[in-house]
């Protein structure tokens, strides 16, 4: 077959792009233009275009041209870190919210701040953990939508969930303190963990036959054995397994961690896709509950806008933290992720969310049929169990050979020992191409040699 005339065209466009001489965000040439230049048709120009598009380089806006897209999936990753691959053309580690419209919400805001009465108020530091109006703001979202009742003043706005934890880490734990964990728990806490010394516990699963969720007899007789100082917990969606803990765990819970007089930091940053669920741990133990969560999971990822409740008699402390640290998110940040919470977006927002992630549990449900696969019917992940004798790391390598990147129980597991399971994100592939997707992990775990 011959090559197309147009061929020569993509590949330096491709090139340009790839190797950074088209920078993401930079203008393309209009159809005509790029016609001109290179002395094909206007309908050909559009052929160029359409297929840098489905090479994933470049992204079209009606009314305002073509414009190289930013591609976060080519990062780099230090061996240790949840994702396997630094470039990959599907991505099944990371759950980045994306949806019709989301550039339109973005330029629809700044254009309405742009309009607002104070404008170069945006251009001043905020106090550490800030404004008090946008706390407030918060406070009323929590209140509203989580039914978390919490002073503004015990409201800290962060750069994330992430750096929410790492914050309660920083200023309420110490260097070998210890910290019960699920033994299958959130990647990010282990890295803090490692980062700030801490030992980290591992509580196991309830038995067989018992409410999904950690044993509880098992916690409590780890902080008798132990001098535990803290309980991390994700009792409303669990990442990775997905369960959300009846009342009465919960009421366990912080039975326990009273008894023993132990912290607990609740991350609640996928709480929002479980809809109905008991009362946070903050609402049962407010006087020993840090809570943390952000908008990345149901806004944008790339919003970085977070927020922390602490007891009142630990605010203090988060607060001199936040000031020796970074002191203030950028005012910008935080106007824009106020006023979506206030104004009813970030509700809507989470109501298709959740919506879209059952669509996609249909998929996922569909494609694993007959597999060892355990998840919530709402949850933006799945977790699959492997076969027996089927070794996890090969199958991502597998998979890596095909251009999927997927994260391993490793990442995950705070045991010596980890079992062989992939946690797959449903959330950063288009949903008509997750099926398909999906096919194809399956298809490499079936005809992996044993």
């Amino acid at each position: 077959m011959r090559p197309s005339p147009l061929s020569p065209i993509i590949e330096k466009l491709a090139a340009d792009i790839r190797n950074g001489r088209l920078a993401p965000g930079a203008a393309l040439p209009t159809h005509r233009e790029l016609a001109a230049r290179h002395g094909v048709a206007i309908a050909s120009a559009s052929k160029v275009y359409a297929r840098l598009k489905d090479m994933g380089l470049v992204i079209g806006e009606t009314g305002r041209g073509t414009f190289v897209r930013d591609r976060p999936r080519e990062r780099d990753w230090d061996p240790g870190d949840e994702a396997r691959l630094s470039a990959a053309a599907t991505d099944l580690s990371f759950n980045h919210p994306t949806w019709p419209g989301q550039a339109d919400l973005l330029r629809g805001m700044l254009r309405e701040l742009a309009g607002s009465g104070d404008l170069a108020a945006l251009m001043h530091q905020q106090p550490p953990g800030g404004r008090r109006h946008e706390r407030q703001i918060v406070a009323d979202f929590l209140a509203r939508e989580r039914g978390i009742r919490a002073d503004p003043q015990c409201v800290f706005l962060v750069n994330g969930a992430q750096q929410g934890l790492d914050i309660a880490v920083r200023a309420l734990l110490r260097a070998h303190d210890m910290v019960a964990v699920d033994a299958l728990t959130y990647p990010g806490f282990k890295m803090l963990a490692e980062a700030h010394e801490l030992v980290l516990k591992p509580v196991p699963a309830s038995p067989p036959g018992a409410a999904e969720g950690p044993d509880p007899q098992a916690l409590d007789a780890l902080c008798r054995r132990h001098p535990v100082r803290a309980i991390y917990a994700m009792p409303t969606l669990h990442n990775p397994l997905g369960w959300v803990l009846t009342a009465r765990q919960r009421a366990r819970l912080v039975e326990i961690a009273r008894r023993h007089d132990c912290l607990i930091v609740e991350d609640a940053a996928y709480a929002y896709l479980a809809g109905n669920a008991p009362p946070s741990l903050v609402t049962l133990a407010p006087e020993r509950t840090v809570y943390v969560s952000s908008l990345s999971k149901s806004l944008a990822s790339g919003l970085r806008f977070g927020y922390v409740v602490a007891p009142p008699s630990m605010a203090m402390r988060i607060k001199a933290q936040i000031r020796a640290s970074y002191w203030s998110l950028p005012s910008l940040v935080t106007a824009m992720a106020t006023r979506w919470m206030q104004d009813g977006t970030v509700k809507r927002l989470e109501s298709e969310h959740r919506h879209g992630a059952r669509l996609r549990q249909a998929v996922a449900r569909k494609v694993f049929a007959g597999m060892d696969m355990t998840a919530h019917p709402n949850a933006l992940f799945v977790w699959l169990r492997l076969p027996p004798d089927l070794r996890a790391d090969r199958i991502v390598m597998a998979l890596a050979e095909r251009q999927i990147a997927v994260s391993k129980a490793e990442a995950y597991a705070t045991t010596r020992h980890a079992p062989q399971a992939l946690r797959l994100g449903l959330g950063s592939v288009p949903l008509d191409e997750l099926q398909a997707v999906l096919a194809r992990v399956r298809d490499v775990i079936d005809a992996y040699p044993i």
